[in-house]
């Protein structure tokens, strides 16, 4: 732990003050403590844009999210925004209207913006953007949202003309590289703006509690080393590969900028009051990590599949799915996205919600479903979410870890299982049939309570003791549900 970190620690104890930044929870590290209480991260946010768009109402916005139970949102913060129409996103709010983009740099005097409006100077700061972004944190911190704060994103091949490290887009003649070298080493003197950006950030957003620091979203697609396949079936007959079928992993330019990056925001908390947690985006789908950041506690995937915690497991790190999408628009896909990766050990999930656009901040905006948005999200499926997170809070994150050798046999159902201690266990199962099955468990000697529920509401659709032979019976029915087996 950083020396001021410590400091800070002892202090807060000596006072008797919870108040702490988030931090992994120390007895079981997979998951995340804050203000003195364990905690899992969930989510159903917006696109990223609640600071950099002006005609977002965040405040709104932030209050939903709590109304529906949930804890966690993401942001970008000026690295990187987008246009109208990309990737066939309507109403995305990382792309605000013309006049309407706020960045942490100034404007200059210099018209010729790309998307509108004068050039920026990377030498001089907005103070009203950092009003704006610190008054997102306070609320949020007031309503117990952890904020996921991205300081970088990838630039896909057409986001790199609108952004403001772009020399077209300053007047400070960064150097004119391929957009491919923007996050890497080799960047010419971007390096030294970049490091600027990021140290003022964290400067700015010291005092909160409620965040951690996300080094780039989606490295690999960007700058990839190894592409390997994952599915043989998204191959179409002419050779052309679905990029689903994948597993991109970023290359050693990328991971060394990374690297450098995380050591500008340790380096800087030094001589700050806290210390904040900094997470990498590692991949789609899953990936055995390798080449550990040792300043990194937090270690995310996109699209991501319980495996992905499965493979990392044994890092001893929170392990998170931070974006969701491109598997259609029905809530219950996502749903039981978010059951499948929390109950593999998963410690953050965090749904990309397309029902929030401007003005319509209470996330109740499914215009979305007429376009080609890649995704969902809507208020029936944060209140799915939102109970998920009720129902998993009621057991003790310092004891809870997966169990796959605790169901024997669960023929019609697909099951994972979390360990609760020695006396309890939550299993999630997904029926293939209307009939009941059978679940099959290797119960230890002892009296137990089963009590079955609907993952969709909590609702509890069954309960009594458990029998002596391990054999339970699950309520009939195609809905996914959650076993909870506790010892009397």
């Amino acid at each position: 732990m950083r020396l001021v970190s410590a400091i800070c620690c002892i202090l807060f104890s000596a006072v008797g003050v919870t108040a702490q930044p988030l931090q992994l929870l120390p007895e079981n590290p997979h998951y995340f403590q804050y203000d003195g209480k364990p905690t899992l991260l969930v989510g159903s946010g917006e696109h990223y844009g609640a600071v950099v768009n002006l005609d977002f109402d965040y405040k709104t916005y932030l209050a939903t999210l709590a109304a529906d139970g949930l804890n966690n949102t993401r942001l970008f913060t000026g690295a990187y925004v987008e246009k109208q129409g990309d990737f066939g996103i309507q109403k995305n709010t990382l792309a605000p209207r013309s006049g309407r983009l706020i960045l942490p740099w100034a404007r200059s005097e210099q018209s010729g913006y790309a998307l509108g409006g004068n050039k920026f100077d990377l030498s001089r700061w907005d103070e009203a953007y950092f009003e704006r972004l610190r008054d997102f944190m306070s609320r949020a911190q007031q309503l117990g949202i952890i904020v996921e704060v991205t300081l970088f994103s990838s630039y896909y091949g057409t986001g790199w003309p609108y952004s403001p490290f772009n020399p077209a887009n300053n007047i400070n003649q960064t150097d004119a590289i391929r957009p491919l070298q923007a996050n890497t080493l080799q960047n010419g003197n971007l390096l030294k703006y970049q490091e600027q950006y990021v140290r003022k950030l964290v400067r700015e957003l010291n005092s909160f509690r409620n965040l951690y620091y996300e080094i780039q979203n989606e490295p690999w697609a960007d700058l990839k080393d190894t592409v390997l396949t994952r599915n043989e079936y998204h191959t179409s007959p002419d050779g052309k590969r679905d990029w689903r079928a994948t597993l991109e992993v970023s290359s050693q330019a990328s991971l060394q900028w990374q690297r450098r990056v995380a050591s500008w925001i340790v380096s800087e908390e030094e001589n700050l009051l806290q210390n904040h947690l900094i997470s990498q985006n590692v991949s789609n789908f899953r990936y055995p990590i390798l080449d550990l950041d040792p300043n990194v506690s937090i270690y995310t995937f996109h699209y991501a599949l319980p495996e992905a915690v499965t493979d990392n497991y044994a890092l001893n790190r929170v392990i998170g799915f931070n974006e969701t999408g491109f598997a259609g628009q029905a809530d219950r896909t996502y749903r039981r996205q978010a059951w499948r990766f929390l109950m593999a050990g998963g410690g953050l999930f965090n749904h990309l919600d397309y029902s929030f656009s401007v003005g319509g901040e209470i996330g109740q905006d499914t215009t979305y479903r007429r376009s080609t948005t890649p995704g969902g999200g809507s208020p029936a499926l944060r209140r799915q979410l939102g109970a998920m997170k009720r129902y998993l809070d009621r057991f003790d994150l310092t004891q809870l870890s997966p169990d796959p050798t605790f169901v024997k046999a669960s023929p019609g159902a697909v099951t994972q299982t979390l360990k609760n201690g020695k006396n309890g266990w939550l299993i999630y199962a997904e029926p293939f049939s209307p009939n009941s099955f059978l679940l099959q468990v290797n119960l230890p000697k002892g009296d137990y309570h089963a009590e079955w529920a609907d993952a969709e509401t909590g609702q509890v659709l069954k309960s009594g003791s458990a029998e002596p032979s391990g054999s339970l019976a699950a309520p009939p029915g195609t809905r996914d549900l959650i076993l909870r087996i506790i010892k009397f």
